[in-house]
């Protein structure tokens, strides 16, 4: 028997998806301490750019490193100002006879820490899991073995997580959504299976295509949820009044971000739907401390990062979309809809 999509666990894997997450968290905090950058901010508060100049690194993985601190309470930010915190002059600062930096010395020979450094100073992924010899995330999905591994990754995340957007998602009046990077289509089919009136689309690149078409068979879904191939940069299919993004824009750049969003708008009719289902860092950028650990693995191994929810409502404006407020889900993930305007 196909599984009941809309089912839930009788446990809760929180913890189980946090350790995961969280995994790469740790190297950053090395490769920052290799690079005695509480010290150096200590003596000298200073904006991100400032940093980057200081240190010869680059936005996107500053912004990254900033966010894990201001989460821990290591940095606090004053009129777009970083200063070193008590905890951080006291237990990261080199002078201090509490400095901790020792203790995390032996973790800077790590593979993940010593990539991170490099992120830092050159804004280029590193090796996925930090195999120096692989390729970036990227560029390995379209290996059909990597795909194959990657795309079974994402779809028992999703089985969790799928569910309980279906469950928030309002979705009255839609008639067909389109699942942009839908990988196995998981997503696809839990909101098709919660929402009777809704066809769906997975829509993916190859070798992705044929996985999710074999995966969406197996749970009893092909006739409400169909597969289309394609570079979603290259342009979205029409004939669809809602767009899922989940857990995709996270993976690309600010620009490429934007350039996807703005490709949503222009398949969409007005008054279309677009919803992004992510991990989100606060308006502020202080937290939560589980999605800035989370962003660290991103920033290492692909183009992208967490972005916040005030950084998403500028991108779905500035695409001509209405933005509407945030809402939780699990597992330390939520979503954001947004309306085109008509």
């Amino acid at each position: 028997m196909p599984p009941d999509l809309t089912a839930a666990p009788l446990t809760d894997p929180l913890r189980i998806y946090r350790y995961r997450d969280s995994l790469y968290a740790v190297d950053l905090v090395a490769a920052a301490l290799g690079a005695d950058f509480f010290s150096r901010l200590a003596a000298r508060p200073s904006t991100p750019g400032g940093i980057c100049a200081d240190f010869g690194f680059k936005e996107r993985p500053v912004d990254v490193m900033l966010t894990l601190f201001a989460a821990n309470g290591w940095v606090r930010a004053e009129a777009g100002v970083f200063h070193a915190t008590e905890t951080a002059r006291e237990h990261l600062r080199a002078d201090s006879e509490w400095f901790l930096g020792p203790y995390y010395a032996s973790l800077h020979e790590r593979p993940i820490a010593r990539d991170f450094l490099e992120v830092l100073r050159t804004d280029r992924p590193a090796g996925w899991s930090g195999d120096k010899a692989s390729s970036d995330w990227h560029e390995a999905m379209e290996q059909e073995d990597f795909a194959r591994r990657f795309t079974a990754a994402m779809d028992c995340r999703g089985r969790f997580l799928g569910r309980a957007l279906a469950e928030r998602l309002d979705l009255r009046g839609r008639a067909r959504l389109l699942d942009i990077g839908a990988g196995s289509g998981i997503y696809a089919c839990c909101i098709a299976a919660r929402h009777p009136g809704i066809r769906a689309v997975a829509f993916d690149q190859a070798p992705v295509d044929r996985i999710a078409r074999r995966l969406i068979a197996e749970r009893g879904c092909a006739d409400r949820v169909g597969v289309e191939a394609g570079d979603m940069f290259a342009g979205l299919p029409g004939g669809c009044d809602a767009h899922l993004w989940s857990n995709v824009l996270h993976d690309w750049g600010a620009e490429d971000a934007r350039r996807l969003l703005a490709l949503s708008h222009a398949a969409l009719p007005p008054g279309g739907l677009l919803i992004i289902h992510d991990a989100f860092i606060n308006a502020e950028k202080t937290g939560p401390l589980h999605v800035a650990e989370y962003s660290c693995l991103l920033m290492h191994s692909t183009r992208g990062k967490c972005y916040s929810t005030a950084e998403y409502t500028d991108m779905l404006a500035e695409a001509g979309f209405i933005p509407g407020p945030y809402a939780d889900t699990v597992a330390g993930r939520g979503f954001m809809t947004a309306v085109k305007a008509g």
